[in-house]
């Protein structure tokens, strides 16, 4: 993805987030921007009509030259540093200091520069890092965590074929009502595929969207600047809901959901035999409508099911 897409896509990610309310601070925690330049994003948007109900998100073309083609002619001093900007966040984020990047930097990548000149980059970037929190409450309607975990081995009775699966499993994260799903491959067309499915079982969509690092989702994991497939962004805006993507390494962000896979594996899949992969989806669905719907849940103390019908249907969009 060239540098030009990738601002784009940023740009447009951010104006989403604007149309469904989010304010300059939530934007710039979630890493798209910083909060000057998403207020000046904003300024810009509502004298254009962007964030007028209703209205379109601009193109990439119509972004691009109103925010970027009239620097371009703008010459200014550019550090040595610049080329390895990307090389230095990656170290930044994993936690390695100045002094090591700057020796990496003249000993590997023929870099002259001072020692100072690094610490001012390395210092520059840790500024644009959000702080990273874990959020322990969600309101209705507000929230779902998905995951995928490995699943059993279907035996076909038909054909005799041998299928590897994977359980989809999509929470509400205030609810703990879930859709559940067998697949055979992690790819993008399953991806999408399940979320549909996923929202036509809810009747409705939740304002966010919490995913896993998986390449279905996120081509590029980082704390910063994480890249998201296309084809996910397009499901997104359709939709109307907000990808958000799991910092790296820190599993407490999607704990819902991976407690969800954990319930799935351990208490569905057991001693239990499939003609098929649609009879396992059909008895899985069963057991999602049931079993773990009417269950009394560890931490809320009510029923799932109960919680989603009574509460957090109606709060779907």
């Amino acid at each position: 993805m060239s540098k030009r897409r990738f601002e784009m896509f940023h740009y447009r990610q951010a104006l989403h987030q604007m149309q469904q309310g989010l304010s300059d601070r939530a934007i710039a925690k979630a890493g798209l921007t910083g909060r000057h330049k998403a207020a000046e994003l904003r300024c810009r948007a509502q004298s254009e009509g962007w964030l007028l109900p209703g209205a379109d998100i601009p193109d990439d073309a119509t972004l691009d030259a109103i925010f970027l083609a009239p620097h371009r002619s703008v010459a200014g001093p550019v550090s040595t540093l610049e080329v390895h900007r990307e090389r230095i966040s990656g170290w930044v984020e994993d936690g390695i200091n100045a002094r090591v990047i700057h020796r990496v930097l003249c000993e590997s990548h023929g870099v002259v520069g001072s020692y100072s000149s690094t610490y001012r980059m390395v210092r520059s970037i840790k500024k644009t890092l959000p702080k990273i929190t874990t959020v322990l409450e969600f309101s209705p309607g507000e929230s779902a965590q998905i995951d995928f975990g490995k699943g059993p081995e279907i035996v076909d009775q038909y054909t005799g074929e041998v299928q590897k699966t994977w359980f989809f499993v999509m929470v509400l994260s205030w609810s703990r009502h879930m859709y559940a799903e067998l697949v055979t491959d992690q790819s993008i067309e399953t991806w999408l595929g399940c979320h549909r499915r996923a929202f036509e079982h809810f009747n409705g969509v939740p304002a966010s969207c919490m995913v896993d690092n998986l390449k279905a989702a996120i081509t590029r994991a980082c704390y910063h600047d994480p890249q998201v497939q296309h084809a996910y962004t397009d499901c997104a805006e359709g939709y109307g809901f907000i990808i958000s993507p799991c910092p790296v390494a820190d599993p407490k962000k999607k704990g819902r959901v991976e407690s969800g896979v954990k319930y799935v594996k351990n208490n569905f899949a057991p001693l239990r035999t499939f003609r098929d992969l649609v009879d396992a989806n059909a008895q899985l669905m069963q057991w999602v409508m049931s079993v773990a719907g009417n269950r009394e849940h560890g931490t809320t103390r009510e029923a799932p099911l109960k919680r989603f019908v009574e509460t957090e249907q109606a709060l779907l969009t």
